[in-house]
């Protein structure tokens, strides 16, 4: 059995199942398990914290974990950051089987910081066969000292910061990654893209990174309203094969993407990754623009199913609850594709052409 700790909509699931495999995810949120639900993952709706170890003693051979980000998020207030001696006490206590969450909860800055030291009462309770975990990279002290309990546990461990890009999503997001097993020695996982086609250490060659066009492209013919899903009428309409094209021919005016509000928000062009989805902005936030030098000719909001495939996702992957909810879960879910590459990592399975087989 493979137990997923806050599951949301299960990219760790749809990764999985790119390597024959699949877990049981437990997650609080009643939109987050009707995704998974709906796209057939097993869930156990809970409190993640409250919930007992004791059910899956003795069944477990993988644990994965994404605990809530936002308190250590660059784009928060970044409470988390304040809270990391708290956390590591926690995560200290926990590791020698004293329980003291509770305590530690109520001296936090942010009351979601200690969930980041709930992946190991799981992980000392269990002691699963493999591990992993994902998070934004303010977390990686955090990751390191499980390193060393785990290490001391006779586990081989793996830590640090992967770009999302590297592995074939076209978004350059940046993740504190942990990956450990108690059978196999571990090591990062291999890199199959790079910034411009290169080559690695051993001369093998890395395809350039995947693009937004690469990956929003629609039949020829086909149009998108300026208007996006909004059902009042009105806007102007443009060919979604017309972008990638005018990228090609120099035309005097092009798509880029713009990630938020901010004067220093991040702009990318259809022939660049996106940058990261941010849950902490609503996705009307995201905006694509036709600009002409400094000029900004005509914009549409960034849509739904174009933000679940920058994010790894099928266009038509089953999100629940509110708009405002399912960009959540998107912006905040493991990419499949990079968890399928970190799973790989841990458990020795192969990667076989992942994006083209989710494609």
């Amino acid at each position: 059995m493979i137990v997923d700790l806050f599951a949301g909509p299960r990219g760790w699931s749809e990764g999985l199942r790119m390597l024959g495999l699949a877990d049981v995810g437990l997650e609080l949120d009643t939109a987050a398990c009707r995704t998974a639900h709906a796209a057939g993952h097993m869930t156990i709706q809970c409190d993640v914290t409250q919930y007992p170890t004791a059910p899956f003693r003795g069944r477990i051979k993988g644990k994965i974990s994404s605990p809530v980000c936002t308190p250590f998020s660059t784009a928060g207030k970044q409470g988390g950051i304040t809270d990391l001696p708290l956390v590591h006490q926690a995560i200290h206590d926990l590791a020698h089987g004293r329980d003291t969450r509770i305590q530690i909860k109520g001296a936090c800055l942010d009351d979601k910081s200690i969930l980041a030291a709930e992946p190991m009462r799981w992980l000392h309770d269990l002691r699963p066969e493999w591990v992993c975990m994902e998070q934004v990279p303010g977390v990686l002290p955090l990751w390191q000292q499980y390193a060393g309990v785990l290490r001391e546990w006779g586990y081989s461990v793996w830590t640090g910061v992967v770009n999302t890009a590297d592995y074939g999503l076209p978004q350059t997001r940046r993740r504190a990654i942990l990956i450990a097993s108690r059978t196999r020695r571990v090591v990062a996982p291999d890199p199959t893209h790079g910034e411009n086609s290169e080559m690695d250490l051993f001369g093998v060659a890395r395809r350039p990174w995947v693009t937004m066009a690469d990956v929003l492209g629609l039949e020829p013919g086909q149009w998108v309203r300026t208007r996006g899903e909004r059902k009042t009428p009105g806007g102007n309409e443009w060919p979604c094969d017309e972008p990638a094209r005018t990228l090609t021919e120099k035309a005097h005016s092009w798509w880029v993407l713009r990630q938020g509000k901010r004067t220093n928000a991040t702009v990318r062009r259809l022939d660049q990754p996106a940058g990261t989805l941010v849950a902490g902005h609503a996705r009307h936030d995201y905006q694509w623009i036709r600009v002409n030098g400094t000029t900004d000719l005509e914009k549409r909001p960034l849509l739904l199913g174009e933000a679940a495939v920058l994010q790894g996702f099928r266009p038509d992957h089953p999100f629940h609850g509110s708009e405002s909810k399912r960009f959540l879960q998107i912006a905040n879910a493991v990419p499949p594709l990079l968890a399928a590459h970190i799973v790989s990592a841990a458990t020795g399975i192969p990667v076989q052409q992942t994006a083209e087989a989710a494609a």
